[in-house]
């Protein structure tokens, strides 16, 4: 083993300990290993006086992580285990303040900050790029999880979990009421969770994972969903909810993560004789009885249960059904890759041989299969969305011929191959979205949960894919198909079947129950319990629990980082963009093409085209040997769109065409060869093809409206008043939705002409007048790319010198879209640059945007939204953004409230005038802010933030600008502000996305509009 670097040197002590047998800070290392992976060591520990697990990921990456999870198996569908993931970040012994995980946000340098609950753990990560910072979040995290202020504060219980209340009347305040005037029929329930739950259970395919979950693991925890259910929580007592604290958040039940470049001997020190020794010595003291041991993971033995039905009160087309098969244990890391592999070349694409067999049944609109990992017992679903009714018996008789079908024949190995090779470099590239350290910490844990010695079983994958490779040819992939869908013993099927919505609902129908058994008593208790819990909710932290909680300072900054530089190739062909980002080997090219040459009328076609190319055949492959091209030469390729708003001028914009592909630099050659092809050799004809397509896409947009109603809600909010929007939204938001509903519902009559209107878009886009380039990756790499490119950038084509895109005028609309769910996503907000160009005389003295706006957004965002939308309102999400592009707006997610919560949307500004933020607390807002603009990125990431920097004419130093302004933040970017804030809510642009019930309980006279025909 090398000692050059720091991370090596500050190892040292661990390599003595392992070396010599000796304990370190109370920590007996166990073993080392040397993982390639991540570019570093692992090294494994246990603490000898408490039991606690630790796993130590040692490498160079300054984005340090911390991590600590708990083996938490359900014993029914309370979700116990996650409203204690959200109570126990709501005060502790050390700090006693009513939310730290807030005042973490808003002060700390974090990078990620979260917590998570599984079907079987609860984690509770935070990642930082400040050594002092990720010790502070670790103090807090650890106080919190071992320490909490539940056993003291049974609201944080009633807040996050679940409580009665009666609903308001207008203008009705109920601590204002008697018990006598208490009107019981207005009973309802509320809670954070509860709220969340009701959202999240609003999908059928949520509510289908939990049915197959249940029948294939009938005497298991994972028969119950782990979130909760809106039935079950109100069920949850205070008692029982401290009961599994104590029970199962203890040191012996813990899993301990840590990576990065960190000083792991302070780091030690710290944890073991701040926590550990003494949870262990108060342990021992107590002489804790077994009666309180954490519940062991029960292990299901092989059980066939077949045919179960599930109703739910839903559209039809929102029928679904699944059948799921165990694959064996968790423990068998190579046996999962290879069942995920497997199921990508079977099932990845439309093309793939056992999903085209579903399709050419008529059983359903689509079909997907995927992995269900990270448990004590992986299995994989095959899943049928918009299913014909009774068609479980059927999908299971279609599935199990194609499957033998194919086993005669074979896999295709080139198909295998192909699958394999994408899924390693998905694995190589490492790009998730999120810290390394949270990503590995969370791969970890779907082994060394269920084996203590498989702390890097998933986080080490070159051997299992090596492993794999050599196995390709020899009947392996064959033989794991049929145990898997023909000679399993252990597997379920589901059908989830849409029925028609009663009124009222069994929720309502279970409320009224209890309001109507309600004594004068119990309305007169409840009252007083909610009038206690927002009393505890309005109350401000003392000073002196303030004081508790670790602060940085603006000194604790880093110097900005120095972000890789790009800069525009006037030399080559067409104009490109090269990035000089380190990419690991990997090449990335992105073709912009201007939509400018596009008439309106024809932007959902665009989306159109998008979304079919690459699935279709060209004049040289089958859209399966396309397929199998991508997944085998590519890392990836996909066909998007992009509007971006021109930062010096509020009317302009640049519309793209956006093909983005990677791949080796080995391979760099099909960067440009394949999607040439594609672009200008795909054949339109196939419409049977494109409708299966159309369908698919349709059933995606409406998952996404109930499951991220907040993002088409503000996308269509921002139609109201930006141009550039309303292209956005006929590209691809509610606009292109009701034309491509149209389209499929009138197929038979437009398919001969969307052919050849596909046809003609692809030869007018795809020309290089129309085309600006970006690369990243080395010098030999974009030789070789423009090489390849000489004869395979299309054919100049003659246009109308005259703009083609004319764009209808916004129009503020005011809109609610009933969408199936529970709840509601609700928007408001307007944008300063059209204010300021209305040629309005009240508008014209409208401050600008600038960085410190962003310190102001981020106490608005956890000081006053937060305690009034999510806190009291029961909201799972709420938040407000002042963009550089004059966007001013707020949204809530998963909100019980519409009207509610508009209302406290419109008392943001003043709270904005009058808050009197302390000069400790301007400074942690600042350095909260400037860590965010500090972030590191990924390589996709800064590339695409770096592109969108050319297209939008925003200066190189503009993100230097933001952060120096940030850094001088005063009281001033309040009162701007609040001045911006009050401006775009006088404009009264609201967007809903909502439940029936929710928003037939509105007065904010919306147009209501039944989107889905649901």
């Amino acid at each position: 083993m090398t000692t050059n670097s720091t991370t090596n040197k500050r190892c040292e002590v661990l390599d003595a300990a392992l070396d010599s047998a000796q304990e370190l800070h109370g920590f007996t290392v166990k073993a080392r290993e040397r993982l390639t992976e991540i570019e570093g060591t692992a090294y494994v520990m246990e603490h000898k006086a408490s039991g606690a697990h630790l796993l130590f990921l040692s490498n160079e990456d300054t984005n340090k992580a911390f991590s600590i999870a708990f083996r938490t198996p359900p014993e029914n569908d309370t979700g116990v285990f996650h409203i204690l993931e959200h109570s126990v970040l709501n005060g502790s012994d050390r700090f006693p303040v009513k939310e730290p995980f807030v005042n973490l946000l808003k002060s700390s340098m974090q990078t990620f900050l979260n917590a998570m609950t599984f079907p079987d753990k609860t984690m509770y990560p935070v990642a930082s790029t400040n050594e002092k910072d990720l010790l502070n979040l670790m103090d807090v995290y650890l106080d919190a999880v071992f320490h909490p202020a539940i056993y003291r504060n049974r609201h944080i219980f009633e807040q996050e979990g679940w409580h009665y209340e009666f609903a308001p009347k207008p203008d009705d305040d109920i601590s204002e009421e008697s018990s006598n005037d208490i009107d019981t029929s207005r009973l309802c329930i509320n809670g954070v969770v509860y709220n969340e739950m009701k959202g999240a259970l609003s999908n059928p395919e949520a509510l289908l994972f939990d049915a197959l979950s249940a029948a294939l693991f009938p005497d298991t925890q994972y028969r119950f969903e782990s979130g909760g259910t809106p039935k079950a929580i109100p069920t949850l007592t205070y008692e029982d909810f401290l009961e599994q604290h104590a029970r199962h958040y203890r040191p012996d039940n813990s899993y301990i993560h840590l990576y990065g470049n960190l000083d792991i001997d302070s780091v030690l020190a710290f944890i073991d004789e701040r926590y550990l020794t003494p949870l262990a010595v108060s342990r021992a003291q107590e002489q804790a009885e077994d009666a309180l041991a954490p519940r062991p993971l029960a292990f299901q033995q092989p059980i066939i249960n077949r045919g179960v039905r599930v109703e739910m009160p839903t559209a039809p087309e929102n029928a679904c059904c699944g059948l799921a098969y165990c694959i064996g244990t968790s423990t068998d890391h190579e046996r999962v890759i290879a069942t995920d592999v497997l199921l990508d070349s079977l099932f990845g694409s439309n093309e793939s041989p056992l999903k085209r067999a579903l399709l050419d049944a008529g059983l359903a609109d689509d079909a997907t299969a995927f992995l269900g990992d990270s448990l004590l017992q992986p299995f994989a679903i095959v899943q049928l969305r918009g299913s014909r009714p009774n068609v479980l018996e059927r999908f299971q008789e279609v599935l199990d011929k194609a499957i033998e079908e194919l086993l005669d024949k074979g896999i295709d190995e080139d198909l295998i191959e192909a699958s394999l090779a994408h899924s390693e470099f998905v694995m190589r590239e490492h790009d998730f979205g999120t810290a390394d350290g949270v990503v590995f910490a969370m791969a970890s844990m779907a082994g060394w949960l269920y084996d203590d010695d498989a702390p890097t079983m998933f986080v080490r994958f070159e051997d299992d894919y090596a492993a794999l490779r050599s196995k390709l040819g020899t009947g392996y992939f064959e033989q794991l198909a049929s145990e898997i869908f023909l000679h399993n013993d252990h597997c379920a099927s589901v059908e989830l079947v849409p029925i028609e919505q009663t009124s009222p609902t069994e929720e309502e129908e279970r409320i009224a129950g209890i309001a109507k058994t309600m004594t004068a008593s119990d309305a007169s208790a409840i009252a007083d319990t909610v009038k206690a819990l927002r009393k505890a909710q309005e109350s401000i932290d003392s000073p002196e629990a303030l004081a508790t909680l670790p602060h940085l300072g603006v000194a604790d900054l880093a110097q900005a980082p120095e972000l890789p530089s790009w800069e525009l190739d006037d030399s080559a062909p067409v104009p490109c963009i090269r990035h000089n980002a380190p990419t690991r080997g990997i090449a990335y090219a992105y073709r912009y093409y201007d939509l400018s040459c596009v008439s309106f009328e024809d932007l959902p076609y665009v989306n159109i085209l998008t979304s079919v190319l690459g699935k279709l055949d060209t004049a040289r492959h089958t859209a399966a040997q396309i397929d199998t091209l991508i997944q085998g030469k590519l890392g990836n390729l996909g066909f998007l769109r992009s509007v971006i708003d021109d930062e010096t001028d509020a009317d302009s914009f640049a519309p793209k065409l956006v093909v983005a592909a990677s791949a080796l630099e080995s391979q760099c050659n099909y960067l440009v060869t394949l999607p040439h092809e594609i672009m200008f050799e795909t054949d339109f004809s196939n419409t049977r093809k494109i409708l299966d397509i159309l369908i698919q896409k349709r059933a995606l947009m409406e998952r996404g409206f109930a499951s991220s109603g907040n993002s088409a809600a503000l996308a269509r909010l921002n139609s109201y008043y930006l141009p550039s929007s309303v292209v956005r939204e006929q590209l691809g938001g509610i606009d292109f939705y009701r034309t491509l509903k149209n389209l499929i519902e009138h197929f038979d009559e437009y398919a001969e002409e969307l052919s050849s209107r596909l046809a003609r878009l692809a030869m007018q886009i795809f020309s290089p007048d129309n085309l600006t380039l970006a690369f990243t990756g080395s010098e030999e790499s974009f030789a070789q790319y423009w090489l390849a490119c000489e004869s395979n950038l299309g054919h100049t084509v003659s246009q109308d010198t005259s703009p083609r895109l004319i764009v209808p005028k916004p129009v503020v609309r005011n809109e609610a879209f009933v969408i199936p769910a529970n709840v509601a996503f609700v928007t408001s907000g307007y944008n300063l640059r059209r204010l300021q160009t209305a040629q309005d005389e009240a508008c014209a003295s409208l401050p600008s945007y600038r960085g410190a706006w962003q310190v102001a957004s981020k106490a608005l965002n956890f000081e006053y939204l937060w305690n009034e939308v999510r806190v009291k309102g029961g909201a799972y999400g709420v938040g407000f953004q002042a963009g550089r592009l004059g966007g001013v707006q707020f949204h809530s997610y998963r909100d019980p409230h519409i009207d509610e919560t508009l209302e406290r949307f419109r008392g943001a500004p003043k709270w904005l005038r009058t808050a009197q933020p302390s000069t400790e607390d301007l400074e942690g807002y600042i350095v909260s802010t400037v860590a965010g603009l500090d972030a590191p990125h990924k390589v996709r990431d800064l590339i695409c933030r770096q592109d969108v920097e050319y297209f939008s004419k925003r200066p190189k130093n503009a993100l230097q600008v933001t952060r120096a302004d940030a850094l001088e933040a005063s009281k001033s970017a309040f009162e701007e502000l609040a001045c911006a804030a009050e401006h775009a809510l006088d404009e009264r642009a609201v967007c809903v996305f909502g439940g029936r019930d929710v928003i037939a309980r509105q007065n904010a006279r919306l147009e209501v509009i039944d989107l889905l025909g649901i």
